[in-house]
């Protein structure tokens, strides 16, 4: 999830799946003209903390969040181009200072109005560090954020974003500290989702039982390791209105199970596969297996300042990189369903160059182990490499562990970590001294989200740069394009920084993801956005 925010964790594979839990009634919508009613079950993984969209970094709790909230823009489910949500209009003439407008007819799930102040209180809350909200680093480029956030060890001097001016009810202007033509694309990642005024009184309870302002509101709170139940938001506009009753995100804790529910007729959809449904899936399935491309990459990730006599070096990354046949574990392990990466960005997305990665990203065992031992190779030969075990992670990473011990003659020990969460907090805390493996999934459509929330030093804190990676010379190229007022321009100083990072190796670019999901016949309507979620508003029974 977001980290650098953001960091916008790819929780091992982004997962979701569907599935009856109960037969709901079926009704006629005579305003949408469309079957409505019943109930489904959607596969999760436990969230990492609560579900509070600020400070939620990784993708099962912004699934949830998805359903439970609206933001200012969405993104449209085939070609991610950020479109108007609450917002009536957000509009700029220089890239520094924009102007929101919003739309009537939104409201919280407890009846308070959705208004300016609703953006405000939130983005406010986030920016603050004594709140150590994970998109904290998203609040960085506007007015002010200095003063909430000056940094460790120091205490904040204001209590508000001073570049956050509310105009009127429906009215706020937001001042960024230098122009960023991308702002308007980003508001549509959780980190800035509205907050009702019920948040103040206990955000951690809120946390449990969120009041969110989307199609789906909570039904009961959350039941930790078993499930987090929804209900249709009756109130929400008409436009966008959910269409079933209810969803259960019923918590697995790994895909093989869900997948096995799916095949029984217990679950409706399973939206991200196992590996060993993966031969037979289409077969099985027809037409109602999808597969297509989305916008995230799998990487092995080095810790940099936890290990530095091992990692430190960027020929040492760089050999353990050319060590890893991408191809063969795409085709073996996932079935054609990963393509090998050559980038740290998407496919998908504007600024991805193919073969960018160079030689780094071929397979070459001949030269990596030559390169391997010439820069010194790793004391003792031998290395960690941790995964989360709630996810399908565990065969790749035996395969890359085997490819690293026959190609560069060391030991590769993958160790497991219970869940993701787990695995999250001894990676912030810098207590894990193995490679490891992490992802990342896009908080909005650009260049620039595979760069700052990665890989910034603002990410160390706030977003997925788990190892500690820092070079003021990709800190110079971000800020450059971030002050480039021309798309165009913009978008080649992006590309200038993503050269950096792919000249460092701080993350090693493994594959990047095609959703593979698959559905019963009893539903209808099944969409993966590019951030794979699922379009839960527009789900119907057959």
């Amino acid at each position: 999830m977001r980290g650098a925010t953001r960091a916008k964790w790819a929780a091992g594979t982004l997962v979701l799946a569907m599935a009856a839990t109960g037969c709901g009634s079926s009704a006629e919508d005579l305003t949408a003209g469309v079957k409505t009613g019943g109930h489904i079950s959607v596969r999760l993984s436990e969230p990492q903390h609560g579900l509070v969209g600020q400070n939620t970094g990784e993708s099962e709790g912004s699934e949830v969040l998805h359903a439970l909230f609206t933001g200012l823009v969405s993104y449209d489910n085939k070609t991610s181009e950020p479109k108007l949500a609450v917002a009536e209009s957000i509009e700029t003439t220089d890239s520094r200072t924009w102007t929101v407008k919003l739309k009537d007819g939104y409201t919280f799930h407890n009846g308070e109005k959705v208004d300016a102040q609703s953006f405000v209180r939130a983005w406010n809350w986030g920016a603050n560090q004594e709140n150590n909200a994970e998109a904290m680093g998203f609040f960085s480029k506007i007015e002010g954020s200095d003063e909430l956030a000056p940094g460790k060890g120091k205490t904040p001097t204001a209590k508000e974003l001073k570049g956050l001016k509310i105009v009127d009810s429906k009215t706020f202007v937001v001042t960024l500290k230098a122009p960023f033509s991308q702002f308007k694309t980003m508001l549509g990642y959780n980190a800035f989702y509205p907050l009702p005024k019920a948040f103040e009184a206990d955000p951690q309870k809120f946390g449990e039982a969120p009041i969110g302002n989307g199609p789906f509101q909570m039904d009961g709170r959350w039941e930790h390791n078993k499930q987090i139940k929804v209900k249709k938001y009756d109130k929400y506009p008409v436009d966008g209105r959910a269409k079933l009753d209810g969803v259960t995100f019923k918590i697995y804790d790994n895909l093989d199970d869900a997948y096995g529910d799916l095949q029984a007729g217990k679950l409706q959809i399973v939206d991200k596969l196992p590996v060993t449904a993966l031969p037979t899936v289409s077969q099985e399935f027809g037409e109602r297996y999808i597969y297509k491309p989305e916008a995230s990459v799998g990487y092995i990730g080095l810790p940099l300042e936890a290990n530095r006599e091992s990692f430190g070096k960027a020929d040492v990354r760089r050999a353990i990189s050319m060590a890893i046949d991408r191809d063969a574990i795409a085709k073996s392990i996932f079935n054609g369903t990963r393509k090998p990466a050559d980038d740290f960005i998407s496919p998908i997305v504007p600024g991805y160059r193919k073969g960018a990665l160079g030689e780094a990203g071929m397979f070459n065992p001949v030269k990596a182990k030559e390169l391997f031992q010439r820069a010194g190779g790793i004391p003792g030969n031998r290395m960690e490499l941790g995964y989360d075990a709630d996810s399908d992670n565990k065969e790749w990473i035996e395969a890359v562990a085997a490819q690293l011990k026959t190609n560069l003659g060391i030991e590769v020990t993958p160790k497991p970590f219970p869940k993701i969460g787990d695995m999250l907090n001894e990676l912030k805390a810098q207590n894990f001294e193995g490679a490891f493996r992490t992802g990342w999934a896009m908080d909005y459509p650009a260049a620039e989200d595979y760069l700052r929330p990665v890989f910034s030093k603002e990410a160390i804190a706030n977003g997925s740069n788990f190892g500690h990676y820092k070079s003021e010379e990709f800190e110079a190229a971000l800020a450059a394009a971030d002050r480039s007022t021309d798309p165009a321009d913009s978008l080649k100083l992006y590309q200038k920084a993503d050269d950096i990072v792919i000249r460092d190796l701080p993350y090693i670019p493994v594959f990047t993801y095609m959703s593979a999901a698959a559905y019963a016949k009893s539903v209808t309507h099944v969409e993966v956005d590019a951030q794979g979620r699922m379009d839960l508003a527009n789900v119907q029974l057959s």
